[in-house]
């Protein structure tokens, strides 16, 4: 009878185990950076402090509080009530529910769990509330240090129009523009017909790429205006606009800035954020391999001018534009932690969060700008869940129902927020995580960075890793031959993964050939002893086939010990490994060369499916009589996808733009997709005339859903 009574008790004690393991994890998942900065104990800071944020910049700042000794309150949307960066802080308060509007974004409910708790200050990471000048002031007000600048560097830098008149008189390069306030769409034709094409529409309170569009004639522009005002008022609650000349073809290059309350500010050098798309980075590094000593001299000055000019106290960023030749003119400012600071904490050695910490306290800089170095190379990649394949990343949901970080190889850091069963939702940003590697040189930064990604396992949501390790690995990016234009140019029509070469190709096969027939042989000798001299598995050669895409593949494996030799359409390939099928990770030799492949799924049909070099590819083993069998199968006829408009993703249907018996050209708008505070606009495929529509403005569509049906 005491079984029943235990259960409970026991239940609770395995949850607290499970959760002192995640704490344990959530604090030491960093690389093994050695900060130049060592911590003073004796140093008085906050004993308290909330973190208005949530995901993988919650637990980043919280890691540093524990450093510092100083106890950390939570914040969180009832959907996120079971979320890492809840069960990593002391204390914790549901401030709403799942939309930002009412939870992360609710001044009133956090300024409630302030004063609930007790937090002396407050850590706003980046988004949501980090650039709020209203929440800044209420702080204030309440006596709460925000862990940032103040409010009148908030509201001048985060004001575009603002900032860059500010800039002028900084003697800060700035982009030639209107600077004042466009308020229609011809308004914005005429002023884009003067600057000259093509042009850059931008939010005015806007940053992460939202509310931006690039147009190169009188008609983008006006479909420019009206998508980047709404973005911006979905956003940011501000759908003012501003617009610039276009710097074709260059670089993102911004300086990372830290100054106090007393009058002294450095630059710690700069962070390449060149590789993006929709505006948004996908790869950092620092330092960048484009900029000589002089030009990063004068952006770091220049840099530091800008803070001076709005008495700047705090970590923050100034980007640039940079063109081919070195000349670079200011982009914003970000008042705020960027999410790529890891990277400058890498090679400068320096705990930004802790600086951060300390100046709002009032204390001074610790470090002059001499002391800062270069030291070393950091390469970060932004592991996201979205499918590359559509328009270079589209949001992906679901639950993660496998996930391994590569913690245990030298020089990886991952800042992530999330665990094995966290969901990732329509509510929040898809990033699962920031992958950072660090080496003496960027060569090994980067040998690092393709080992990280092909060691990270992600399973129950499609993820960018496939795209990441081609950028990480191709010719240009390896060349630094690289631009804000780099996903466009290198992938014209869109990013299909990669792609095999004949090499390639064999060692796919061979993998997975060898693979099967390992498979094949443990279940024989769990479910049948016997030895049978005919079973195809009893002896050491075997004769198979593999369909790879349209392609089929006569292949001859034999096996001695753990290494497997196939003979692949003429040519053989040895692949040897320890074959733990338990485990998703495969690491093989593969004629010499190490790999780590990933099994993500296998079925008794012979379907295997491997992530190889990053990119997912099904691989069918066959025997040579059931392969030629199944050439008599029919197959199945493709869904014609011209006739119909389904959703790209998950998201939100903001506006529909035809009803049944409308007739459509070729292109024209159906309706558009919000997703993530993006706007998709989706078109026809052809002209045709519209049978149904299956959605309306407001409603919440999946992935693959039936929107419009066309005749």
């Amino acid at each position: 009878m005491a079984a029943p009574s235990l259960a409970p008790a026991l239940r609770r004690l395995l949850l607290a185990v499970k959760n002192a393991s995640l704490h344990s994890r959530c604090c030491t998942a960093h690389c093994r950076v050695h900060y130049s900065t060592v911590h003073n104990p004796s140093e008085k800071t906050f004993d308290k402090i909330l973190i208005a944020n949530r995901g993988e910049i919650a637990c980043r700042v919280m890691k540093t509080c524990k450093m510092m000794g100083i106890q950390t309150v939570a914040v969180h949307s009832d959907v996120d009530s079971c979320a890492v960066h809840v069960k990593m802080a002391d204390e914790a308060i549901c401030v709403g529910p799942a939309p930002t509007s009412k939870s992360y974004l609710n001044m009133d409910a956090i300024m409630d769990a302030i004063r609930a708790t007790g937090a002396q200050a407050v850590h706003p990471g980046y988004g949501f509330l980090s650039e709020n000048k209203e929440f800044a002031k209420r702080l204030a007000a309440d006596g709460v240090a925000f862990i940032g600048p103040d409010t009148h560097a908030i509201q001048a830098m985060g004001d575009k129009i603002e900032s860059k008149l500010i800039a002028k008189a900084a003697k800060v390069n700035t982009i030639p523009g209107f600077d004042g306030v466009v308020k229609t769409a011809e308004d914005a034709v005429k002023i884009a017909q003067d600057i000259g094409y093509p042009v850059m529409i931008k939010a005015s309170a806007g940053g992460g790429g939202k509310g931006m569009r690039i147009a190169w004639n009188d008609e983008e522009t006006r479909e420019g205006f009206r998508f980047s005002s709404q973005e911006a008022a979905s956003s940011f609650g501000d759908d003012r606009l501003l617009i610039e000349k276009y710097i074709d073809n260059p670089r993102h290059i911004e300086i990372q800035v830290l100054a106090d309350k007393h009058g002294n500010a450095l630059w710690l050098n700069e962070r390449e954020c060149s590789i993006q798309r929709r505006n948004q980075k996908v790869v950092e590094e620092a330092p960048s391999t484009f900029l000589d000593p002089e030009t990063r001299r004068a952006m770091g000055e220049q840099a530091v001018q800008l803070a001076k000019a709005v008495k700047y106290s705090s970590a923050g960023t100034v980007e640039f534009l940079v063109d081919s030749k070195k000349n670079f003119y200011f982009l914003e400012m970000n008042t705020r932690l960027q999410v790529e600071h890891p990277i400058t904490e890498c090679i400068t050695g320096l705990d930004l969060v802790e600086q951060m910490i300390r100046v709002a306290k009032g204390y001074k800089l610790q470090h002059k700008q001499e002391d800062i170095p270069i030291n070393g190379w950091a390469i970060e990649s932004r592991v996201y869940a979205e499918d590359p394949y559509k328009s270079f990343g589209l949001p992906s949901i679901g639950r993660l129902s496998q996930y391994q970080e590569p913690l245990n190889l030298k020089n990886v850091r991952v800042d992530s927020g999330i665990q094995e069963g966290s969901d990732i939702s329509i509510y929040y940003d898809p990033m699962i995580s920031k992958l950072v590697t660090y080496g003496a040189t960027r060569a090994e930064a980067l040998a690092r960075m393709e080992d990280a990604l092909d060691n990270y396992v992600i399973r129950g949501v499609t993820h960018n890793i496939p795209l990441l390790r081609e950028i990480i690995t191709h010719p240009r990016f390896i060349s630094g031959d690289i631009s804000t234009n780099f996903l466009p140019e290198v992938y014209p029509d869109g990013f299909k993964g990669h792609q095999l070469d004949a090499h390639s190709c064999r060692e796919l096969l061979a993998s997975a050939a060898a693979l099967y027939v390992s498979v094949q042989l443990r279940s024989q000798k769990v479910h049948d002893n016997r030895r049978v001299t005919s079973s195809p598995v009893d002896c050491r050669q075997w004769e198979l086939c593999a369909q790879l895409g349209e392609g089929r593949h006569a292949m001859e494996i034999t096996k001695s010990g753990n290494i497997y030799t196939v003979d692949v359409d003429g040519e053989k390939v040895e692949v040897e490994g320890k074959w733990n099928l338990a485990s998703p990770l495969l690491p093989l030799n593969i004629n010499g060369t190490q790999r780590m492949l990933q099994c993500l799924s296998r079925d008794a049909s012979g379907m295997i499916v491997l992530q190889y070099l990053g990119t997912m590819f099904k691989v069918r083993i066959l025997s040579k009589l059931a392969s030629e069998l199944n050439s008599y199968m029919p197959e199945k006829v493709p869904e014609d996808t011209s006739s119909i408009l389904r959703s790209p993703m998950p998201g939100t249907v903001v506006a529909v733009s035809v009803k049944p018996g409308d007739k459509v050209a070729e292109g024209q708008e159906i309706c558009v997709i919000e997703a993530m505070k993006m706007q998709n606009s989706l078109t026809a495929a052809k002209a045709a005339k519209v049978k149904s529509v299956h959605c309306k403005p407001g409603e919440t569509v999946g992935e693959g859903d039936l929107l419009v049906e066309l005749e």
